[in-house]
């Protein structure tokens, strides 16, 4: 028989829970994408290193992608389901280590809180498959200010 200290135990870390951005495997289950696969076709499909990127969230080191280098015209798209996420022409040389982006190509994204580290984060992600592809800040170049952070493992880039 629950107990009102276990009911508000309960309650406490609910809201614990919702405040910190976690979610159950039901509530991330019920999510519905464009391009949906199991986790086994996850996996067969990607990389180990690209599946702990844009499935498990991670973040590759700092500049070991090749694509933080890629200076010619092209897309840069999600390498999990191939939709165009950049154009070159928004790329730019942060320093950070990351390709990282003044803007992303229309209805290409979306955005969600991240609580991962502790303190408030806007995660991108693919809006066809769900796929983590790095974070957005606010200390972008003129005139949009934004410096979207990719990680290079979670894109492939298709020369024009």
């Amino acid at each position: 028989m629950p107990t009102r200290r276990h009911l508000l135990a309960l309650i406490g870390t609910s809201g614990i829970a919702v405040t910190f951005g976690c979610s159950s495997p039901e509530s991330q289950a019920a999510q519905h994408y464009e391009f949906p696969l199991t986790d086994a076709e996850w996996r067969k499909r990607l990389s180990p290193a690209q599946y702990r990127v844009l499935r498990q969230a991670g973040t590759e080191r700092a500049f070991t992608s090749p694509l933080d280098r890629e200076k010619r015209d092209g897309i840069f798209a999600c390498a999990g389901c191939g939709l165009p996420l950049y154009s070159s022409r928004t790329k730019y040389d942060s320093r950070t280590g990351w390709p990282s982006f003044t803007a992303p190509l229309r209805d290409a994204i979306r955005t969600r809180t991240d609580f991962a580290i502790g303190v408030p984060r806007t995660e991108v992600i693919c809006r066809r498959c769900g796929s983590h592809l790095g974070h957005v800040f606010n200390d972008g170049p003129p005139p949009g200010g934004k410096r979207y952070c990719m990680n290079g493992l979670a894109m492939a880039f298709r020369p024009s």
